[in-house]
């Protein structure tokens, strides 16, 4: 992959995937560079002149009244850092840090931070040369920004602090002078420029939906098979009965459910059919459809923020001004996002009852109790339905937003936060768990259908699901007797989330968006 060239400007979901996850390089465009050279001298003058200036020659929150002598502006940099390194926990993934730092450089292009070029490009050589500072996972309240979090970056600046570096969790400065880093050290402004937004709420955030887009595309696959096992009536998907409706992610859903059983006999109306179906199958791409259009007004609010100024105070060179106000509040990522945990957690509900309907032989159109020919001696898959429904449970409480749930900080100064750290990390186990329920449901339907072609009156399947049942069939063997399933449930979440399936299938029938 090229050098991606940041510039405060442009940059996506996908190349934050790109940088976080796949280690692409990163440069700082030259006309970028310029406008952080440019705030940076106005900054210095206004120091000069002795300007009051919150978070430069003031203390912050509760403190900022406080105005700070020479000597004092000098120091404050480095304990503002100390003192908000308060975190807690484990170590954030790697991806995750690493998709704050490149955020964090993208705000800095924009030359409204009033940093050196040197803690910009501080941050990109970590990027690089694959330094990634210790960050414990909780902390941050989601404003002013994601200030634990990024201060564990920022003691890197100074020297300290832990990073990863080549699978060793080292000092921070031996780190970066393993990867012959130099330490930039922390002036006037530095330290809070490093910190004061919500950029890793934020790039968390982007990857979620990155692989919760993914996920939804899978969960039409896993429809598609399951409506083919059920012998669904596939009028319902008519696209002109989602067209007329108008939402777009409904169309979407349609057109991508009648793509992948295109070719079969279910779509050609070969074969027999029920007048109407019940709700978890007739009203698939209306469900999914719904979730498809809450990730992409959560992407638009995530691209608009990773490409924002969220600082404080903002320098505005052209004017000679600062102007301090609440750009670090991350309230437009953490309201979106509970929206998006929700919609994972409704299309994973929709999942279970359709493998509910496969397991029920009251329900399942012909099909043996539990999907087992050996119904009594053996009970198919009666407890993967019990492994779906409790992580089911555990993304409805996580489902909860945390958005509404501000607590009153720093002598109430801060008396309102976005909390959104809370709901990115909920949002990680609430898709963990959509891992684990979808892949029930594609084997349950892998199982279906493999009946249906072994004792029923055999039909053709769409192309699109004939695809995925053999690349299931690649990592879980059909369930003849009964055998212990946990390896199975295990393998199956492992593939949904490698997203074999969904490449396999769009190699063959074309994309799904």
């Amino acid at each position: 992959m090229k050098t991606l060239y940041i510039r405060g400007k442009g940059l996506t979901i996908n190349h934050v995937v790109e940088v976080a996850r796949h280690g692409r390089k990163v440069g700082l465009h030259s006309e970028a560079l310029e406008r952080i050279k440019k705030c940076r001298t106005m900054l210095e003058k206004k120091i000069e002149a002795r300007e009051i200036m919150y978070g430069v020659n003031t203390g912050i929150g509760e403190f900022s009244e406080i105005v700070l002598d020479d000597e004092q502006v000098k120091q404050f940099q480095r304990y503002l850092i100390y003192n908000h390194a308060a975190g807690i926990g484990e170590a954030a993934p790697v991806e995750h840090v690493r998709a704050a730092m490149l955020l964090r450089a993208n705000v800095h292009a924009h030359g409204n931070s009033g940093c050196r070029p040197e803690i910009t490009f501080t941050l990109i050589e970590m990027l690089n040369k694959g330094v990634t500072p210790f960050v414990c996972v909780k902390g941050s309240v989601g404003a002013c920004g994601d200030l634990s979090s990024m201060s564990q970056i920022a003691l890197l600046m100074l020297g300290e602090g832990h990073a990863f570096y080549k699978g060793e969790l080292l000092d921070g400065h031996v780190a970066l002078k393993r990867a012959k880093i130099p330490i930039p050290g922390l002036k006037a402004r530095d330290g809070l420029s490093t910190i004061n937004g919500s950029n890793f709420l934020t790039g968390m955030s982007a990857l979620m939906l990155f692989d919760t887009d993914n996920w939804l595309k899978q969960s039409e696959i896993a429809c598609a098979m399951s409506l083919e096992a059920l012998k669904a009536n596939m009028k319902p998907y008519n696209i002109k009965i989602l067209e007329v409706r108008g939402f777009p992610g409904g169309i979407r859903s349609a057109r991508a459910l009648n793509k992948i059983i295109k070719g079969g006999d279910l779509a050609q109306g070969k074969v027999k059919v029920k007048v109407q179906d019940a709700y978890s199958m007739r009203s698939s791409p209306q469900v999914i459809g719904t979730a498809h259009d809450a990730v992409r007004w959560a992407r638009q609010q995530v691209e608009t923020e990773i490409n924002g100024v969220g600082d404080n105070p903002i320098f505005f060179p052209d004017e000679n001004k600062q102007l301090s106000g609440a750009n670090f509040q991350g309230s437009p990522v953490s309201l979106p996002m509970d929206m998006v945990g929700v919609a994972v957690t409704m299309v994973s509900v929709l999942s279970e009852r359709r493998m509910n309907r496969l397991n029920n032989p009251a329900l399942s159109v012909g099909l043996p109790p539990f999907l087992t020919k050996g119904a009594g001696m053996f009970s198919g898959l009666m407890l993967s339905q019990y492994a779906a429904d409790m992580q089911i449970v555990e993304q409805r409480i996580l489902s909860a937003p945390a958005s509404v749930q501000s607590i009153s900080a720093a002598a109430d100064q801060e008396d309102f936060v976005s909390m959104g750290m809370n709901t990115a990390l909920k949002n990680i186990q609430i898709l963990d768990n959509a891992y684990g329920v979808l892949g029930i449901e594609f084997m349950a339907a892998a199982q279906a259908l493999d009946l249906r072609e072994k004792y029923d009156k055999p039909y053709k399947y769409g192309t699109g699901t004939e695809v995925a049942r053999k690349i299931i069939r690649k990592h879980v063997e059909y369930l003849d007797i009964d055998r212990p399933l946990y390896p199975d449930h295990n393998k199956m979440k492992e593939l949904v989330k490698s997203c074999e399936i969904l490449h396999e299938v769009e190699n063959v029938i074309g994309k799904l968006d």
